[in-house]
């Protein structure tokens, strides 16, 4: 049917008439350019705290970053309290904002619908961005909902953080990426590759190409045993040398990285000489996987934070099944060391978390937990900046204030190289030239 109405021409003249304004009179656009007017600056790539600085931003993107206040006529001027630091927009390379931890997780996927998650998914986007984090990787959801999250977000439909998506995860039938782990067997059918699991090379492939049909930016595997699924084992690698090296060699064909979840010394190995981008958990590390990573200029994402939050659940009764208790009082106590040792070795660090194994928002908590394991605060607020905006091959764009760099920038009060946990207490956030927050406020629109 034709739903187009043909307007008389005498009406539509009416209508020109009725809303016809002069030039001269119509009001003048509002101003794209915005000035801030920063206490301090944190100098991420030169590694120092500057004083007083001016920031220019020109719609999405930073027109020049002075010393000192300097003023613009005509533009839009924010003054920062004089005890604020600027920073640049904090990068979490390591989430989930399709889903949250609930000790009913694991009788709600039989119940909620794809919808179900996918509004909720809009919550945890917004709770991010507020918390200062403009951009995340998303490493894993249930149907491809995350990519329809960044497509949203992208079209200004819903307020978010910059998402680069892996989609669905990959991995070994059983293994830790396989929804079905502890369903009846009546239920539990026989995933394939078109559902990310694999058990060849040639399945690799074909799951890669089925990720690229489906609008991923990245790929994300699963060599190893992990701590949420109900299968028994937490560190038993679960993907073979070549299926690793299979995916990689695809995902790479499509200009994809590849992060890989792994928390087993032999699982990490595997991975490393496979060819992955980046190591996620990596709770057991040996010594000769940081010498392999270092060799091989693989990067770490420890995410602290989700091993501290599920050793403390472990102890809550019901919350988790029996199984997935026990793999979290493993994990639990080892994955800070791991991470300090490993920052010690000079393994390659970007900040990450593993969001959703933790109530969303509480990210900058990672910061506190780096810190305690050893790392100075100015290397993790380098991990969740310049260090993360490499791994995702995207320092053009992310990791300082610069200009011609997009426009985020967020600030908090006091100086985090004094006190690191003023990176959970967000007082401004400005992502691609828009202000969300202000005043420690959510600025509504």
């Amino acid at each position: 049917m034709n739903l187009r109405v043909a307007v008389p021409s005498v009406l539509a003249a009416a209508i020109a008439g009725t809303f016809s304004v002069k030039a001269a009179d119509a009001p003048a656009p509002a101003s794209q350019v915005v000035v801030l007017h920063c206490a301090h600056l944190l100098d991420t790539i030169g590694g120092k705290l500057l004083g007083e600085t001016t920031v220019v931003t020109d719609g999405k993107r930073i027109k020049s970053v002075q010393s000192g206040r300097a003023d613009v006529p005509g533009a839009n001027a924010i003054d920062l309290p004089a005890s604020s630091t600027c920073l640049p927009g904090l990068i979490d390379s390591h989430t989930h904002l399709t889903s949250e931890t609930s000790p009913t997780g694991y009788s709600d996927q039989f119940r909620w619908n794809q919808a179900d998650y996918a509004i909720r998914s809009t919550v945890y986007a917004k709770r991010t961005l507020l918390a200062g984090f403009t951009t995340v990787r998303d490493l894993a959801d249930n149907d491809y909902d995350s990519v329809a999250l960044r497509n949203a977000i992208n079209a200004g439909a819903v307020p978010g953080p910059r998402i680069f998506t892996a989609g669905v995860a990959i991995g070994s039938t059983g293994g830790h990426a396989d929804p079905t782990d502890g369903y009846r067997r009546d239920l539990a059918g026989d995933p394939s590759a078109k559902d990310g699991i694999i058990n060849s090379p040639e399945d690799a492939w074909k799951a890669v190409r089925e990720h690229y049909k489906n609008g991923v930016d990245l790929i994300k595997i699963m060599p190893s045993g992990g701590v949420l699924d109900e299968s028994s084992s937490v560190d038993n690698a679960q993907l073979t040398i070549d299926e690793v090296k299979a995916v990689v060699a695809a995902a790479h064909d499509y200009g994809f990285t590849v992060a890989a979840h792994a928390h087993g010394a032999e699982g990490i190995r595997r991975a490393v000489i496979g060819g992955v981008d980046s190591i996620e958990h990596g709770t057991f590390m040996d010594d000769a996987d940081m010498k392999l990573m270092k060799e091989h200029g693989t990067w770490y994402v420890p995410t602290i934070i989700a091993g501290k939050y599920v050793q403390e659940k472990a102890e809550t009764p019901g919350y988790y099944p029996p199984q997935v208790a026990a793999k979290a009082k493993m994990v639990g106590p080892i994955i800070q060391q791991t991470a300090g040792k490993a920052y010690k070795a000079g393994v390659k660090i970007a900040f990450g978390t593993d969001a959703a194994v933790y109530p969303h928002g509480q990210n900058a908590k990672e910061f506190q937990y780096m810190v305690e394991a050893g790392m100075p605060p100015l290397y993790t607020l380098q991990a969740a900046t310049t260090h993360a905006a490499e791994l995702l091959k995207k320092s053009k764009d992310l990791g300082s204030v610069e200009a011609g760099k997009l426009a985020d920038v967020i600030a908090v009060d006091g100086n985090p190289l004094d006190d690191i946990t003023r990176m959970q207490h967000m007082s401004f956030v400005m992502k691609e030239g828009v202000v969300y927050k202000q005043d420690g406020k959510e600025v509504l629109r």
